[in-house]
């Protein structure tokens, strides 16, 4: 079978099943960038039927893996020889890590750790001044803003406030360490809140979209007045090519999507959506589900993205504003049901169950 990519560009993507990754994975193979071995471990959030059109793509070669197994993270960099590890592996749900730890330490501390390792011996290997480790991380390390303070730049502190958090910050300071100690060519990446097709149905906006459409309660953390900028995934995933491309070795570029909003005012927009998109629907008007609940443990209240120097120095800027991404969104999971079925009928609706339920929340 022939190949249509760039026949000397290979990237080994980690997580190439979960969200973000399963869109910069069908990114990446639309603009022809390279071809993509895809690692996923395929825990919960990991999910093979948002990879279904890529099946018999010519440039995607999927591994069911865990990147904490060096010998099969050995074998692929030997096997493939990529131009780049892009990882973006990582448990990524705060209120699970606030119920289990554990998890988050080993698969994005640890796991981030042996990657690195497996990156430092390969690179020693075989010499390629092309090659990039690109860590995708999260703007929730810089911790908290409060009203009218500026944006998280890449010098502000780390300070994260939630075991999810911390766990990324670690591994942040990891991948610096390697650039700093070993020569590593690394790159990272603190994106703002992600949003779109393929989000796993614990996430704030699908929870809302498929409560609202269940006529079930639309629970909202503590006042909702928490802000965050919200940025779409197929914009965050145009910037990531944009640093792989041209992002120089060692540095850190934030992503933001220059939309900030409050959470409540975000769960009026999904309503009004679902109002309009789904005008037969018995529980309309769906901002009456609204239900405000306890508030989730050290809940950061602000959220902005300072990305000036993602602009500046490699051009990149969101395509698409807040209003038009949500609908695209909520149009998507109209669209999308029997996908969003197959997750909430398994294990996810298990641990909703266990976890939310018996509290009377909801993921957020």
């Amino acid at each position: 079978m022939s190949r249509t990519a760039d026949a000397d560009r290979t990237w080994l993507v980690t997580g190439g099943a979960g969200f973000i990754g399963s869109n910069f994975v069908r990114l990446a193979l639309e603009r022809k960038a390279g071809r993509v071995v895809n690692l996923d471990k395929l825990t919960y959030a990991g999910n093979r039927a948002s990879l279904a059109d890529l099946e018999n793509h010519p440039d995607h070669v999927f591994v069911h893996g865990d990147i904490c197994d060096v010998a099969l993270v050995s074998r692929l960099l030997e096997e493939h020889r990529p131009r780049a590890i892009v990882n973006f592996a990582a448990e990524s749900h705060v209120d699970r890590s606030i119920l289990g730890p554990a998890e988050f330490l080993e698969t994005n501390v640890v796991g981030t750790f042996k990657l690195l390792e497996a990156a430092r011996a390969h690179c020693a290997r075989h010499a390629d001044p092309c090659f990039r480790f690109l860590q995708v991380s999260t703007d929730e390390v810089y911790g908290t803003l409060e009203p009218g303070d500026p944006g998280f730049t890449e010098r502000t502190p780390y300070t994260p406030n939630s075991p999810y958090a911390a766990s990324k910050a670690a591994a942040d300071h990891f991948v610096r360490a390697y650039h700093r100690t070993y020569g590593l060519p690394v790159l990272t990446t603190n994106c703002s809140n992600n949003y779109g097709p393929y989000q796993f149905p614990e996430k704030l906006i699908p929870v809302m979209i498929q409560n609202a459409l269940g006529g079930e309660p639309l629970p909202v953390y503590g006042d909702g007045l928490q802000v965050r900028d919200w940025l779409f995934v197929e914009d965050h995933c145009d910037a990531i090519l944009a640093v792989l491309e041209r992002g120089r070795p060692g540095e850190t570029y934030n992503v933001g999507g220059g939309s900030e909003i409050t959470n409540l005012e975000l769960v009026r927009s999904i309503c009004a959506l679902v109002d309009e998109l789904v005008p037969d629907s018995p529980h309309r008007p769906h901002a009456r589900l609204i239900r405000h609940v306890a508030d989730r443990p050290g809940h950061d209240r602000r959220y902005a993205i300072d990305d000036a120097k993602l602009r500046r120095e490699l051009g990149w800027r969101p395509r698409l504003g807040l209003a038009e991404g949500l609908r695209r969104t909520v149009r998507w999971y109209l669209g999308h049901q029997a996908w969003i079925e197959q997750i909430r009928s398994g294990e996810y609706r298990e641990w909703m169950t266990r976890n939310y339920a018996r509290r009377g929340e909801c993921s957020t």
